[in-house]
């Protein structure tokens, strides 16, 4: 395609454009390492602040061209979210192989590559100035475009299943290997993992469980040629132990419907692959309803993540938001003595609430923003909202929780959930899960006493048996 001369010449926000360009550094077939011809895309900030402009640029991972992380605008986006300061982003690697090209693998390269990456960016550098805006020259300067490094712990991956639903779009299931090191012990761990993404926030994991080969004795494991099995006994995204810790500031409270014989009810609000859900089924032994708002998600949780319906584990499809409105209301209700099911009566999920006759214990809430021009973020607006926020501590018991997975957008967007959930709830609490993105909140109906000591509560027991202590420890009141 032809494009203009002026495209780049100035920054609009947002503004994303690719296209095919001739590799500029010629080296023998073997060396290669990029193809003849290369993808380039341009994409500039949603919000231009810096004057004036910052360009980088980056180079795609060999054989990680059809990433959605590299290949979509989507994934862009947010590759330029995690350069803070960045107000043009140029991506350059190999053509992708499109969409019919499946299953997509990649491995680790083996061989250091390093010349010829620091050669071919210096080739690159003449289309790189040629790509940034006018104001990137103020007063006659010439610098050289930086290059900035994507870099994860993934060793390799293969495709698993790629299909579409009708809320979240196209999503994808992979295995992949991860490496570990711990920083304590100076050693390198490796694990196989099982994850589920949306091509709609590529970057965001939106599920991962740890997996485990089918196997025989003295077989090599690799990664697309084992067959693997959800391990579904631990919790490994690193959100989810936190927000089981949670569990702690009223381990009085459930030790005491346990012993009465009253079995503790949780509501999941998003359940992704379903690991929050399967670990506190299994591991405490709660009533636990999970909502999801696509059907094809429930499917592949169910498929390729271990998740198994039962009288205790139950999944219904519906806006979460909306679910917990309804059991808002029919709390009501049951507070007024009456059992009418008003709009219920003609939900396709009638059955599933008729048989929830009284309110939960926990609601855990999992929900994340699906734009990505507004970056990586949890819950989503509509959650902030003092009716919702109101409803779903209607639909608590009077010790009752919601805890709640947060990325925050901005500084202002998490000092705003605070402050929506003071107006709503008596006490709030917070864990830090460590890694420069997720917090979890949670929010109390009524004053609890924090006994973190008794050796002999069984919800304490448990939770320190799953090693969660270390989050237990670090909740602190806000």
């Amino acid at each position: 395609m032809a494009i203009d001369r002026g495209t780049f010449e100035n920054l609009i926000p947002s503004h994303f454009i690719s296209f095919t360009f001739p590799n500029p550094h010629s080296t023998k077939p073997t060396l290669n390492y990029y193809g003849d011809l290369l993808r380039i895309a341009v994409l500039d900030s949603p919000v231009q602040t810096s004057d004036p402009p910052q360009i980088a640029a980056m180079l795609v991972p060999k054989d990680r061209e059809d990433d959605w992380i590299f290949s979509t605008k989507a994934g862009h986006v947010q590759l330029l979210f995690s350069s803070p300061g960045i107000s043009r982003l140029i991506l350059v690697g190999n053509l992708p192989r499109g969409a019919d090209y499946f299953p997509v693998s990649y491995s680790r390269p083996i061989l250091d590559y390093t010349k010829y990456r620091t050669a071919l960016e210096e080739s690159l550098t003449p289309l790189l100035l040629a790509l940034s805006p006018k104001t990137y020259f103020i007063n006659g300067r010439v610098t050289e475009i930086p290059f900035v490094t994507y870099e994860d712990n993934v060793i390799c991956s293969v495709s698993v299943v790629k299909c579409a639903g009708s809320c979240v779009g196209e999503m994808l299931v992979e295995d992949v290997e991860k490496e570990y090191v711990d920083e304590s012990e100076k050693f390198h761990t490796r694990e196989f993992r099982r994850r589920l993404r949306f091509k709609r926030m590529p970057n965001l994991v939106q599920t991962e469980i740890r997996i485990v080969p089918v196997q025989t004795p003295n077989s090599v494991v690799r990664i697309g040629e084992t067959i693997f099995q959800p391990a579904t006994g631990c919790l490994v995204h690193p959100y989810l132990p936190p927000m089981v810790a949670s569990l702690s500031l009223i381990a009085s409270y459930l030790e005491k419907c346990v012993y009465s014989g009253s079995r503790p009810r949780v509501l999941c609000v998003g359940i992704g692959g379903g690991a929050l859900l399967t670990f506190l089924q299994i591991h405490f032994g709660f009533e636990v309803f999970g909502v999801e708002s696509d059907e094809m998600v429930v499917k592949v949780a169910k498929r390729y993540f271990g998740l198994v319906e039962s009288e205790l584990l139950r999944i219904f499809v519906g806006d979460g938001i909306d679910v917990i409105k309804k059991f808002a209301r029919r709390g009501i209700n049951s507070d007024m003595g009456s059992t009418g099911n008003g709009d219920l009566e003609t939900d396709q999920n009638v059955n599933v609430y008729d048989e929830v006759d009284s309110k939960f214990d926990i609601i855990m809430v999992d929900l994340d923003c699906s734009d990505a021009m507004s970056g990586p973020g949890a819950p989503p607006l509509d959650f902030v909202q003092n009716s919702i926020l109101l409803a779903a501590k209607t639909a608590l018991n009077m010790l009752g929780i919601i805890v709640i997975n947060v990325i925050p957008l901005s500084k202002s967007f998490y000092e705003s959930l605070i402050c929506e959930l003071r107006k709503v709830f008596l006490e709030l609490y917070e864990i830090n899960v460590g890694n420069g993105e997720n917090y979890v909140l949670i929010a109390t109906v009524s004053p609890i006493i924090f006994v973190s000591d008794d050796l002999e509560n069984s919800i304490l027991k448990k939770l320190k048996l799953a090693r969660l202590g270390q989050y237990m420890e670090c909740i602190r009141r806000i």
